[in-house]
């Protein structure tokens, strides 16, 4: 096996400088699917039919949609209905796709762990003279984003990964940096090693921030 080491140590360098990128993607991606969700997910626990009916179509759509083809739809297809939208950048659209398909993950998740807790709070809360908007916002959601965390940090880390398919419409993220190493060394197994190990490596230290998150967030409700 010709496997070229100093070769392999020099793309870590060339490769970090795009790393900010694929965060900036993920995390603002991130931030808007947890409002998105989250607010899906309220609107949900509400049952009427046709709320309910228009957000289980709008998940059901959203997850059954590769994140690809969900991206060119939104990148090159709506510019052709919506004109407006020819001046868009790649990155928005980008940030757009992976907002609306992992908003639909996440108010499953939501929707799971509002139900996750006990009603009788939430009737023994009104029952002392609170709103309806006290209990979930100081009993409930506290509760339920507990709750929630170790599957909404699970898909934290799926839109860290799927954040590459970015450079299908050209954004200059960490895959795309790969790719145009890859265009004049040729050397794809090194590249991509590297370029593997820099979103292991992400990932690592974000699960131990995570784990960190969890443990302080717990600890109210440890008996």
């Amino acid at each position: 096996m010709n496997f070229n080491v100093n070769y392999f140590l020099s793309v870590f360098p060339q490769i970090l400088p795009y790393l900010p990128v694929t965060l900036f993607i993920t995390i603002i991606s991130i931030m808007f699917a947890i409002i998105f969700g989250l607010a899906i997910a309220l609107l949900r626990s509400n049952k009427i039919i046709i709320i309910d009916s228009f957000f289980a179509l709008f998940i059901s759509l959203f997850r059954g949609i590769p994140s690809v083809v969900l991206l060119f739809i939104i990148y090159y297809g709506l510019p052709q209905i919506f004109p407006v939208l020819k001046q868009m950048g790649a990155t928005t659209a980008a940030i757009i796709c992976f907002s609306l398909k992992y908003s639909s993950y996440l108010a499953e998740i939501f929707r799971a762990s509002l139900k996750s807790v006990d009603q009788g709070q939430k009737e023994a809360g009104i029952t002392v003279g609170l709103s309806k908007i006290q209990v979930y916002r100081g009993i409930i959601l506290p509760q339920a984003m507990v709750n929630a965390l170790p599957n909404a940090g699970n898909m934290f880390i799926s839109l860290l990964k799927d954040s590459s398919v970015a450079f299908f419409v050209g954004v200059q993220e960490l895959l795309a940096s790969g790719k145009m190493l890859t265009a004049n060394s040729f050397l794809y197994f090194e590249t991509y090693l590297a370029v593997g190990i820099v979103y292991w490596l992400t990932v690592v230290a974000y699960s131990w921030i995570q784990k960190q998150l969890e443990q302080k967030l717990s600890i109210p409700y440890h008996r």
